[in-house]
């Protein structure tokens, strides 16, 4: 299926399945349905934000997208070109336009390296460093464009903060000019006070370089800041998807409205009902039959185990999967900040 000129990453029924209990010579029996019919796209330039619950296949989607993860079924096309089978390889060129950003800037970068060393590997691994002049032109260039000093290229990763060590993260995965950043849980391993930020730099350099970022989180208060859309995901499945302040103010699925309600208000003389679900995330080894959230739904009827519901339209823009049209869910006040 073609997609518009200004579409950079098209995602159709995308499926993650690992086995469980495979032997050296049987086949496994069963899977975990990690990532199970996921659609999506994301425009040149564009936000998208994927949240959900820890154990929700948020990861294991942005991980299948840039292809570190072989995926069990559907199709992804970068920039018009299906790589959803592409050898290693095939995808080497691709992947100086497609770049992760790790949760945890402690264990992402190596100790026992400089920051020039750590910023230019892209460049050594794709062979784009040139002379030793360039390659350090280059990663001083990148440095100040996350707003490290020059004088941090001799400089080993003990000697910053966690804050620091993220932004050389990011000058690593901006040094080789990637049309997409797949930012996975970017600000969660960060002090509170430097999440914000982290965000407001990501922001910051999204808009300047034109980048597409898929922004993987569990926190609707961090994605709302910076999202184009969000889309709201439950046990591998979407479940909402829609434009940020449509999906803040009037949610249309259950699970989204549960999300929103834990979200902090700024003003401590407001408060709110919080809703809180029962239970644990099912096992996506056997996820319950029909609606996969309706054992958690206080709104949830007998039907809602008879049929899986679709990914569908119910407003311009705004899709959800649930068979209740009748609901009339609490949202929140919208400032876009």
């Amino acid at each position: 299926m073609s997609a518009p000129a200004d579409v950079l990453l098209q995602v159709e029924d995308l499926r993650k399945w690992f086995p469980v209990g495979a032997g050296l010579l049987s086949r496994a029996r069963h899977h975990v349905k990690a990532v199970d019919g996921v659609s999506f796209e994301i425009r040149k330039g564009e936000v998208l934000s994927l949240v959900g619950e820890s154990g929700s296949g948020k990861s294991t989607v942005g991980r299948t997208v840039l292809r570190l993860e072989t995926p069990s079924g559907g199709s992804i096309r970068f920039a018009g070109q299906d790589v959803t089978r592409l050898s290693r390889a095939a995808m080497r060129p691709l992947r100086q336009r497609m770049q992760l950003i790790f949760q945890d800037p402690y264990a992402s970068l190596n100790p026992r390296m400089t920051v020039e060393d750590l910023v230019a590997a892209p460049l050594d691994i794709h062979g784009g460093a040139g002379t030793a002049a360039e390659r350090r032109t280059r990663v001083e260039a990148a440095l100040q464009l996350v707003g490290l000093p020059p004088q941090s290229i001799t400089r080993y990763p003990h000697e910053f903060s966690g804050g620091q060590r993220q932004r050389i993260g990011i000058a690593r995965a901006l040094i080789t000019g990637p049309d997409l950043l797949v930012a996975d849980e970017p600000v969660s391993a960060l002090d509170v006070s430097i999440q914000a930020q982290v965000v407001n730099l990501l922001l910051s350099l999204q808009r300047r370089l034109g980048l597409a970022i898929l922004f993987i989180s569990h926190d609707l208060a961090v994605v709302g800041h910076i999202s184009d859309r969000i889309a709201v995901m439950y046990l591998g499945r979407l479940v909402e998807v829609a434009e940020t302040r449509r999906l803040f103010t009037t949610p249309r699925h259950p699970y989204t409205e549960a999300l929103l309600s834990a979200v902090p208000i700024p003003d401590p003389t407001l408060r709110r009902e919080r809703i809180m679900l029962s239970g644990d995330l099912p096992s996506p080894l056997d996820p319950p039959s029909g609606c996969s959230f309706r054992t958690r739904c206080r709104y949830a009827l007998p039907d809602c185990a008879a049929v899986r519901p679709p990914l569908r339209e119910v407003a311009p823009g705004h899709f959800k999967a649930c068979i209740r049209d009748d609901l009339n869910m609490a949202g929140q006040d919208w400032s876009g900040s």
